[in-house]
C-alpha cells in the first residue's frame, strides 16, 4: 500500500496534514520509559499465546487519536474466535511463520528493546481468518505475540505495560516489507486482554472491564459490500467525516457510557444495553462508519432488531454486524436467511481473555 500525504479536515478551523512515512521494522521504537533493567529467565522450549477477536463497537472521540497519538477512547468485547503465536527463544536470529511479518518483526524489536533481551526468537504466527470486516486480526495477532514474547523470557512485564506498548507501537505494513504508524484506541487489545466487555478512555486508559452475555450466543453477519474498510477509504472516513460528527455527540456518547452502558453492563441486562448500543449507531463517528457501507446496513440491523434479536451492531468500520442473543442458531439462521443474509460466524463472547502455555520442546 503505498502512503500519500493526507488531510484531516474536522471543521473550518482543523486541518492537519499527515505525511505518512514508511519505515523499516525496528525503527520509531517507542518503548515507553522502560528501561531494559529486567533479570531474564529466557525458557527453552516454545510458548503459545491465544487472544480472542473483538467486536469494536463505538470510538468514544474521533478527534483524541492520530497516527503518532493512540486514544479516543471506545466501547468492545472480546468473542471466541482466536489469534495466536507460538515463539521460542534463540541465540541470535529472529525468523518469523506468518504473511504479515513486517508488523511481527517491528514489535519483536520494540519489545527486546524494552525489555533488554539480546537474543532472537523463532516465532509462528495464525490469526483468525477474518480480516479487514471489523474483528480485530492485527491487534489479536499483536496481543499473543506479545505475551508469548514476554513468557518466553520469564514474564518481566505486567499486561497493562504489554496493552500500552501495543498501542504505542501500533504499525500497519505498506509496500516492500516496510510499515507506517497506524491508528488505534486500545479498545480490541483491552477487551481481548481481560475478556468480556472493555470500555477505554482516551491515551488507552482503560476505564472498565466486566464479563459480559455468559450463555448467550453471538452470530456474525458479514454482509455483502463493494466499500473498502481498509486503507485510503477508511482514513478518509475515520478522519474526515467521523471527527466532525464526533464534535457534536462526544458528550452524549460519554453521557450514555457512564450513565446507562456501565451500569447496564454490571446488572447483566443484555436487552438494555443492547438498546444503548444501538442509540451509538446514530451518534457520531459510528453513523459516518455505518454509511460508508450505504443505509441498507442500517435497515438491516433495524429488522434484526425488530425479529427481537436483544443486541445487533456494526463492529468497527465494518462490515460485520454482531449479534448477541438468547435465541439459538437455528432461529437467528432463518431470519437472516428470510433476509438473504447468512451467519458468517457462531460463538460467543470470550470472559477469559488472553492465555498462555509453555508447550515444552
Amino acid at each position: 500500500m503505498a502512503i500519500p500525504t493526507l488531510r484531516i479536515r474536522g471543521g473550518d478551523l482543523d486541518l492537519v496534514e499527515y505525511d505518512f512515512s514508511a519505515f523499516p521494522p525496528g525503527e520509531n521504537l517507542n518503548t515507553l520509559g522502560l528501561s531494559g533493567d529486567y533479570s531474564l529467565t529466557p525458557f527453552e522450549g516454545w510458548v503459545k499465546a491465544e487472544a480472542p477477536g473483538r467486536i469494536h463497537l463505538t470510538v468514544l472521540d474521533m478527534n483524541r487519536f492520530a497516527p503518532n497519538r493512540p486514544g479516543g477512547g471506545g466501547v468492545g468485547f472480546a468473542l471466541q474466535i482466536y489469534c495466536s503465536a507460538e515463539v521460542r527463544c534463540t541465540p541470535s536470529e529472529i525468523s518469523v511463520s506468518y504473511s504479515r511479518e513486517p508488523i511481527i518483526r517491528h514489535f519483536v524489536e520494540v519489545f527486546r528493546k524494552a525489555v533488554g533481551y539480546r537474543g532472537g526468537f523463532e516465532i509462528s504466527v495464525e490469526d483468525h481468518q477474518h480480516k479487514h470486516v471489523g474483528l480485530g486480526s492485527t491487534g489479536s495477532v499483536l496481543l499473543a505475540l506479545a505475551h508469548a514474547l514476554n513468557a518466553a523470557v520469564g514474564s518481566p512485564l505486567g499486561p497493562e505495560e504489554i496493552r500500552q506498548l501495543i498501542g504505542n507501537n501500533y504499525v500497519e505494513e505498506t509496500e516492500g516489507g516496510m510499515v507506517t504508524l497506524g491508528f488505534e484506541t486500545g479498545v480490541g487489545p483491552a477487551a481481548a486482554t481481560y475478556g468480556g466487555m472493555a470500555i477505554t478512555g482516551d491515551e488507552l486508559a482503560l476505564i472498565c472491564h466486566h464479563p459480559f452475555a455468559e450463555g448467550k450466543n453471538v452470530f456474525i453477519i458479514i454482509p455483502k459490500t463493494d466499500v473498502s474498510s481498509s486503507g485510503r477509504q477508511e482514513f478518509d472516513l475515520l478522519m474526515n467525516r467521523a471527527r466532525t460528527l464526533d464534535y457534536q455527540d462526544r458528550q452524549l456518547k460519554a453521557y450514555l457510557i457512564m450513565m446507562d452502558l456501565i451500569p447496564a453492563l454490571i446488572k447483566g441486562d443484555l436487552r438494555r444495553i443492547g438498546d444503548i448500543v444501538w442509540e451509538f449507531e446514530f451518534r457520531g463517528s459510528k453513523r459516518a462508519e455505518v454509511e460508508h457501507h450505504s443505509f441498507e446496513i442500517y435497515h438491516q440491523m433495524s429488522i434484526l432488531r425488530e425479529r427481537g434479536l436483544e443486541f445487533v451492531g456494526m463492529s468497527s468500520v465494518g462490515p460485520s454486524i454482531g449479534v448477541v442473543t438468547e435465541k439459538a442458531l437455528e432461529e437467528v439462521a432463518a431470519i437472516a436467511e428470510s433476509m438473504d443474509l447468512e451467519i458468517a460466524i457462531s460463538t460467543a463472547v470470550d470472559n477469559r481473555g488472553v492465555r498462555v502455555t509453555k508447550l515444552g520442546d
